[in-house]
């Protein structure tokens, strides 16, 4: 393939990336910008899918060194993308803790802090009294630990999806929204529903849970699944922190309309095309009575409550990288997509431009057809083992 930073070329690399969430539209607007010619397809409208449900909640609380470089990354550009004009980022800190009784969590806190401040994270173990004073709509009482990550934020996924956008064709990319699409190899082209073929330099498929639907024509199989999740709004005056407990499972960010919580994952896999889009009837009452629990303070009327899918992989890394011939994919982020989206959408740009990849996020490290069962993201399990 020819690099569009060699100088000696005067070819335009065409690239056709599939699926206008948060990383394709991110990775569409670096190629856009590093000069490739950008079409960016989509089988709905702009962060129609997984993105434009995510909870938009962001941090670099990660005791893996890669993990913690690359939300970093995602967080120094989300703060210098947001702004008048594009979507806006609220730095808020990010806290999570366990409870009493729970030592399996407890001790897992405290290690992973250790960890993530040898590797240069900034994050800060605190006892129940001090996370009382430092932040008084907590409940505090029943916590063993917590910690605290001061490189944290949240913004709308939609807002961020769509700036992103709107970038990438300022840039000079095309958006062909509402178009479904498959891929094609040999040549390498992408093939519209209504039978239009394009021919291209390279492939990146950003579809989410659809990339194994968008791959299938050509043959092409990836160890992922997806997997569905639940999430809701409700009133209440929350401005700081997010939180994730441990213990019961669920997480909150402050939102403009009150909180945003969310938990309910389905450990099985889950088809795209026929999944539930509405939460489960029982959902919204229990995850109200949960958080209210930690946040006695807020009176809590649910709004709405929703489902959206997440992507799984069998070592809980995601798939980033080149597959096969010119095809390029980003998905498997179990829960981390969003959140990861500014680092891992210029890291696959470089990458299709002639950069060296992510080895540990290389989708030819496990055979497509491989067996595995589904694991949620939003654990204290979330960080890759050293190996």
């Amino acid at each position: 393939m020819t690099a569009i930073s060699d100088p000696n070329m005067d070819t335009t690399l065409e690239v056709a990336v599939v699926g206008a969430g948060a990383v394709g539209a991110t990775a569409a607007y670096d190629l856009a910008r590093a000069g490739a010619s950008v079409t960016l397809y989509d089988r709905g409208s702009i962060g129609s899918g997984s993105s434009g449900r995510a909870a938009g909640i962001c941090y670099d609380a990660f005791a893996d060194p890669l993990d913690a470089t690359i939300a970093g990354e995602a967080i120094e550009r989300f703060q210098s993308l947001s702004g008048k004009g594009t979507f806006p980022f609220v730095e808020c800190p990010y806290v999570w803790l366990a409870r009493e009784g729970d030592d399996q969590h407890t001790d897992a806190i405290r290690e992973q802090v250790e960890r993530m401040q040898h590797e240069g994270v900034t994050a800060l173990e605190v006892d129940a009294p001090s996370l009382a004073d430092r932040f008084p709509s907590l409940r505090t009482d029943d916590v063993a630990v917590a910690a605290i990550a001061g490189a944290a934020g949240y913004t709308d996924p939609a807002q961020y999806t769509a700036s992103l956008v709107d970038l990438a064709r300022n840039a000079g990319a095309t958006l062909e929204s509402q178009t479904p699409v498959t891929v094609r190899t040999d040549p390498t082209r992408v093939l519209t529903d209504a039978g239009l073929a394009r021919t291209v330099d390279a492939v990146l498929v950003t579809a989410g849970p659809h990339t194994n639907r968008v791959l299938a024509d050509a043959g092409l199989e990836i160890a992922m699944k997806p997997y569905r999740t639940q999430a809701l709004i409700a009133s209440g005056d929350l401005t700081e922190p997010m939180c994730y407990d441990a213990t019961d499972d669920f997480y909150v960010r402050p939102h403009p309309e009150g909180v945003l919580a969310g938990n309910g994952t389905e450990k099985r896999k889950a088809d795209p095309e026929t999944y539930d889009r509405d939460a489960d009837s029982e959902f919204a009452d229990d995850l109200r009575t949960r958080v209210a629990h930690r946040f006695p303070s807020l009176e809590l009327t649910v709004d709405h409550a929703w489902a959206g899918l997440c992507t799984a992989t069998p070592d809980r890394d995601p798939l980033v990288g080149h597959l096969e011939a010119d095809i390029y994919v980003a998905t498997g982020f179990h829960g981390h997509g969003f959140m990861r989206a500014p680092a891992i959408g210029r890291r696959i740009a470089a990458q299709i431009t002639g950069d060296d990849g992510i080895d540990a996020f290389d989708p030819t490290r496990v055979d497509g057809d491989v067996s595995f069962p589904v694991a949620e993201g939003m654990t204290l399990e979330d960080v890759r083992s050293e190996n």
